[in-house]
């Protein structure tokens, strides 16, 4: 597919817009399954792929045709896919914007865990009050709040590890929040109720504790070598769309506050090396379906290790606008 036909969106689609893109989710919809792996194969690339090739990898996911035909719609409709017809065959892609918006929630989610960020001992405080009517203004502030790393520690009262009272500030002013205060304090020693206890430490470890026990067997098949590339694809998919969601219970909280044997380095061990690992299969697995459709497309086909996408999301967030909101795609909110 040419490169010609990337300039030609589909009717009704603002190709400057900001793309649309599907919650994250456990048992993921089909466009957020199609977005995942447009981005773990396809991400940073503006070809097109034949809508056939499309449609065929989601049935390796159990997607019927007619499913997998409404989420490329959908998508097209939110700005997330461009689309053009060459005769009786359509072909998408990545809408401008789109792919840079994948690969920085992906920093995200493959650097957290990785142990790597400082703590200065102080906590971000944000003290607001909304109007009983506002359901849909608290759930999408709830949203923000967690996505900055704000657990409530009291109704009205939400608190996080993280320097980003500016840009929390940011969210309560895109969302009309007038009676908000934001400050940065340290922890009184002798407080009765701590601020690390507006998360349930308990249920967190029992989640880590369980992905290390779904995996690790995983782990161990893909050292002996008897994944094959069907499963890969299948696997790898799973694995990352499990651990996406981790940052949405646990903040990186600092090591200092947490038990000792804390079981999160270990889980982002174990989603490293499987992910890594079964990139190359999984990828293969993606070229043999696209193939059937397209041999140029096929060839494109990529995957990138976790470090890869580190640096990937390094550079998709350098381009985006400094101070722009997160999407909801990043930030795990429904839309």
């Amino acid at each position: 597919m040419t490169r010609a036909l990337r300039d030609r969106p589909a009717p009704g689609v603002d190709p400057v817009g900001s793309p649309d893109l599907p919650r994250l989710r456990a048992g993921a919809s089909s466009q957020h399954l199609l977005t995942t792996l447009l981005g773990d194969y396809w991400s940073p690339r503006d070809d097109l792929l034949p809508s056939a090739a499309l449609v065929a990898l989601l049935g390796e996911f159990d997607v019927g045709p007619t499913a997998a035909r409404a989420a490329l719609n959908r998508l097209a409709r939110r700005g997330v896919l461009v689309s053009t017809r060459l005769g009786r065959n359509s072909f998408y892609g990545f809408a401008p914007g789109a792919s840079d918006m994948l690969l920085a929630g992906a920093h995200r989610f493959v650097s957290f865990g990785m142990g790597t960020q400082g703590w200065d001992g102080r906590w971000t405080i944000a003290l607001f009050s909304l109007n009983e009517s506002g359901r849909d203004q608290r759930y999408s502030l709830h949203s923000r709040l967690r996505w900055l790393g704000f657990a409530p520690l009291y109704d009205g009262t939400w608190v996080s590890p993280r320097s980003v009272a500016d840009e929390v500030l940011e969210r309560f002013q895109e969302l009309g929040v007038g009676d908000v205060t934001v400050f940065r304090a340290d922890e009184m020693p002798d407080s009765s109720r701590r601020p690390i206890s507006a998360w349930d430490l308990d249920e967190t470890a029992r989640t880590y504790t369980d992905f290390v026990a779904t995996y690790r067997p995983l782990r161990d098949a893909v050292r002996r070598g008897s994944v094959g590339a069907n499963q890969a694809l299948l696997d790898r998919t799973r694995i990352m769309d499990t651990w996406r969601s981790f940052p949405g219970i646990d903040p990186d909280l600092p090591a200092n506050l947490l038990p000792a044997g804390w079981p999160r380095r270990r889980a982002h061990e174990i989603f490293v090396e499987v992910y890594d690992a079964l990139g190359p299969l999984a990828a293969l697995r993606v070229r043999q379906i696209v193939g059937r459709h397209s041999d140029d497309a096929s060839a494109m086909v990529e995957w990138h290790t976790a470090d890869e996408l580190l640096a990937l999301g390094r550079g998709a967030i350098e381009r985006r606008e400094p101070g722009s909101t997160p999407h909801a795609a990043e930030r795990g909110e429904d839309r």
